[in-house]
């Protein structure tokens, strides 16, 4: 048996890769017809293209049988890799050939060496035009010994590898016709499972993975740690803490054949196991036999670096699209997924019935609130906060993301400079071949949200922004804001081309004719600083008096429509998002436009 994870930066071919090792291990039949990226079986995964939560799948190669972990390789989701890691013996790292390390491969590695463990190193996409192999090995053994890898570490084996064509090969300049080079070093050099050498002590396990099930309820996955486990035995649930959660008789024991949990009757120390029969316990959490009354010690997960405010759908077009509308079902959601997800934090906000929705950046922040738009409710949401701590003198620390952008040489000048204003600090510049300019910032995590609309402009859209938490830094001051501000409806009613032909002028608009608007609601974004009061419903005066340009016909420059992702980093800090399963809105947090002039007013 070994017991392995593959880390890798977004879009390194990581999941690709694992189809290959399926189906060249005979996992799907011949009359079976074989998916793309089998293990994203996630709606978002596809759409996005990324991995969000960890999968398992196991293959038989020869007479060994391997456990494949598929992690995130996002930092958003870095909380999923954190947990995983504790229950493999090794890692393969892929590299693509032609990026090099990029900076979620470096959040990835440095868990994966402070666990100790020995990773295996696969350069893929060797056949990718501009790939450059040793140079990027070369870059992986610098990495490596920046992280600060011990002797063992750093002589790390390697291969080469095309995960798409489904080869891999020891020589750089000899093309594989399989996979079975990279088996073959899995096998020799991932350790075998050290619980084996626990099989005679009672049984325990800790839980690392947690989803449900339609037929058997919660189900908590984990490697056995010590001892042997069978259906029908009686176990308990440790918290991290030491208190006894729970105890229960295990109903159902599964483990991973192919990409398929597969019912068994026991299992032993080394396997990776998913068991149904306790309601309670938690990721982070013990099993063990009742004999046991110690946990076992779980790696710490990082905090939370944003959060923003979710509170119910209070518009006047509020419970038209969703069917979960109420504060109470909107908290028992929220704290449902911070029970399973170790990276996420919530709280009841302390001045209204709101809660407090903390995670790794807006990504994961992002992709959750999608997760419950599709599950029909209904949400207002704020602008994204920065959480600060104080350090040991009481001074004021902001997490500080390293930022990679690869960008065409012509559009250094114009990211440097917007960065640089933003309290950035430029850390590296370097060439990356074919007219390109690899820019290293260390920037505050407030510098950028919002800010990858901008970067794209900037750059003409050919640029790409990489950012990873790198560190908590000392507070860098006030930061520009959203430069330009925003057309507000003052009225309620449906928008008339007529109306929004002669806003154009005024500003870039999010709403198109027809559509249903109310005083407060965002219509779009003005050309110039303040915030402009605009009437959208307005109609042409009818008469029977015909004058020259009277009969022209209406044309409207097609509107810019803001996804969920694209409003929060948008929207300023007196504004919300308002979320439903069919639209998605945007609006100052007071609706009525006298209201807010006479606060305003005030305020002044």
């Amino acid at each position: 048996m070994r017991n392995i994870a593959i880390i890798a930066h977004v879009d390194h071919g990581k999941t690709t890769l694992v189809d290959q090792m399926l189906i060249q291990t005979g996992t799907f039949a011949e009359h079976e017809q074989r998916p793309d990226r089998a293990l994203d079986s996630n709606d978002q995964e596809r759409e996005r293209g990324i991995t969000i939560m960890a999968k398992c799948a196991s293959v038989q190669w020869k007479d060994t049988r391997i456990n494949i972990i598929d992690t995130p390789g996002h930092a958003d989701f870095g909380g999923e890799v954190e947990r995983i890691l504790s229950m493999v013996d090794s890692a393969l790292l892929l590299i693509d050939a032609a990026e090099g390390p990029m900076p979620q491969t470096r959040f990835v590695l440095s868990k994966a060496l402070g666990l100790g463990l020995k990773p295996i190193v696969v350069l893929n996409k060797v056949d990718r035009t501009g790939a450059d192999p040793e140079a990027a090995l070369n870059a992986v053994f610098d990495l490596f010994s920046d992280l600060g890898a011990n002797e063992e570490q750093l002589d790390f084996p390697f291969l080469y590898a095309a995960g798409r064509d489904g080869w891999a090969s020891l020589e750089p300049t000899m093309k594989g016709t399989d996979l079975t080079p990279l088996f073959e070093t899995i096998v020799k050099h991932t350790p075998p499972p050290k619980a084996l050498e626990a099989l005679d002590q009672p049984f325990s396990m800790l839980i690392s993975m947690l989803d449900a099930d339609p037929y058997v309820g919660r189900v908590l996955t984990g490697r056995v740690e010590s001892g042997t486990v069978a259906v029908g035995d009686m176990v308990h649930a440790i918290s991290r803490d030491g208190d006894i959660i729970e105890k229960a008789r295990l109903s159902k024991l599964f483990i991973m054949t192919g990409m398929e949990r597969v019912p068994a009757q026991t299992a032993k120390a080394g396997d990776i196991v998913a068991i149904a029969g306790l309601s309670n316990a938690n990721v982070a959490d013990t099993l063990a036999d009742v004999a046991v009354g110690t946990p076992i010690h779980a790696t710490p997960v990082d905090p939370p670096t944003m959060s923003v405010t979710v509170s119910i759908n209070d518009s006047p077009l509020s419970g038209r699209d969703g069917k979960k509308v109420q504060s109470r079902l909107i908290r028992e959601r929220l704290y449902h997924e911070a029970r399973s997800n170790v990276a996420i934090e919530v709280s009841d906000a302390p001045d209204r019935d709101a809660f407090v929705l903390a995670g790794r950046g807006e990504l994961q922040l992002g992709v959750l609130i999608e997760t419950l738009r599709r599950e029909d409710f209904e949400l207002s949401v704020s602008r994204p906060q920065v959480l600060s701590r104080l350090d040991d003198e009481g001074k004021r620390l902001e997490p500080i993301e390293e930022v990679t952008c690869d960008v065409g040489a012509d559009h250094a000048g114009a990211v440097i400079e917007s960065l640089t204003a933003r309290r950035a600090d430029l850390t590296s510049m370097t060439p990356a071949g074919a007219g390109h300019t690899r820019l290293i910032f260390e920037a505050p995590s407030r510098a950028l949200i919002g800010y990858s609309g901008r970067f794209l402009t900037e750059t003409r859209g050919e640029g790409v922004l990489n950012r990873v938490f790198s560190h908590w830094g000392a507070w860098r001051g006030q930061i520009e804001s959203r430069g330009r501000g925003a057309l507000i409806s003052m009225v309620a009613g449906k928008t008339s081309a007529f109306a929004l032909m002669n806003l154009e002028p005024r500003g870039t608009l999010f709403i198109g004719p027809g559509e249903d608007v109310y005083p407060g609601m965002i219509i779009g974004e003005a050309t110039r600083g303040g915030d402009l009061n605009v009437n959208p419903v307005k109609g042409k005066k009818l008469s029977n008096v015909r004058a020259s340009g009277k009969d022209d016909a209406v044309t409207l420059v097609p509107p810019k429509r803001l996804n969920l992702e694209q409003a929060i980093a948008w929207i300023a800090d007196d504004e919300q998002v308002e979320v439903t399963p069919n639209v998605v809105r945007v609006r100052k947090s007071e609706r009525d436009p006298i209201k807010r002039k006479q606060n305003q007013k005030l305020k002044d």
